[in-house]
């Protein structure tokens, strides 16, 4: 987009990753976690995030731990609550909430979710459910006035959501729901009662997210492609404490040219498009 102005001043342009404030997506979402904290290491982490390191010298404390885990139960049923409200479904606070919301799109693989989704409905269904935990799966998110697919994808989970929900047998093991009218009031209730938080677009798409930030502050495992603040999240909290899943931005790369005999070495992402040359035309496999 800038090649003209890159080529006269190349030190002008950097990458700057944006960010969400912990005043309102942990002091105001979650003022139970948040006063837990601040009575334990003070309230300079407001302002000084990197100050929640301190947190570790918690980690044995029982009963830190015991306070942490009622407040995530509290988090919990308010989600619980709002399901109930939004679509008329009663879900269990128990249950493992694997949440996945954000913009829909085709490279964040909502997609691939639902996939997953009928994959366990049909483990259930065979028997396997050996050890299973009972899991609670939330989609939810906005499609472009124009964006065909998405809007498509949207509809299955509705139709998926729609027989496992009515299937019996299927209460005391999984559950599907698409919250309606997603909005940032409705995230202020999400995110603190996630247990699971979905990153998982295509790796060498994602220039930031910002979801992925608000699930890990207040709590919630990450399962997510190495992309985006996923990246820098894992320098802060380690490899133990994310799940990485597929492949990475140069794997992708190099698959999507061996695919389509395309050649993606001058560019990255969906800002590279104008820049590939074509070899040969694309043949489905």
């Amino acid at each position: 987009m800038f090649r003209d102005f890159y080529e006269l001043w190349p030190e002008k342009f950097n990458n700057k990753t944006n960010g969400v404030t912990p005043r309102r997506w942990l002091g105001w979402a979650n003022p139970a976690l948040s006063s837990l904290i601040t009575e334990k290491i003070g309230n300079g982490w407001i302002t000084d995030l990197p100050q929640l390191h301190l947190l570790k010298n918690y980690v044995n404390d029982k009963e830190f731990c015991l306070r942490w885990r009622e407040i995530k139960m509290h988090n919990k049923k308010r989600l619980a609550a709002l399901i109930k409200q939004g679509c008329g479904i009663v879900v269990d606070a128990f249950a493992l909430y694997d949440v996945q919301v954000k913009r829909f799109h085709e490279y964040k693989r909502q997609l691939l979710n639902i996939l997953h989704v009928v994959h366990l409905y049909d483990r259930v269904k065979r028997g396997d459910d050996a050890n299973w935990t009972p899991r609670l799966i939330l989609f939810g998110g906005k499609a472009a006035s124009g964006y065909f697919m998405a809007k498509t994808i949207i509809k299955l989970i509705n139709n998926v959501a729609e027989v496992i929900n009515a299937d019996p047998k299927m209460h005391e093991y999984l559950k599907v729901v698409f919250l309606p009218n997603y909005s940032v009031t409705a995230m202020e209730i999400i995110a603190p009662g996630t247990d699971l938080s979905e990153q998982i677009s295509t790796a060498g798409k994602e220039a930031s997210g910002t979801g992925n930030m608000k699930f890990m502050m207040n709590g919630a495992i990450t399962i997510g492609t190495l992309d985006g603040a996923n990246i820098e999240i894992r320098k802060e909290v380690g490899d133990e404490n994310l799940f990485f899943f597929g492949l990475t931005a140069e794997e992708v790369f190099q698959l999507r040219k061996t695919i389509t005999g395309c050649d993606y070495s001058h560019g990255r992402g969906l800002a590279s498009r104008d820049a590939v040359t074509y070899k040969r035309p694309f043949q489905p496999v």
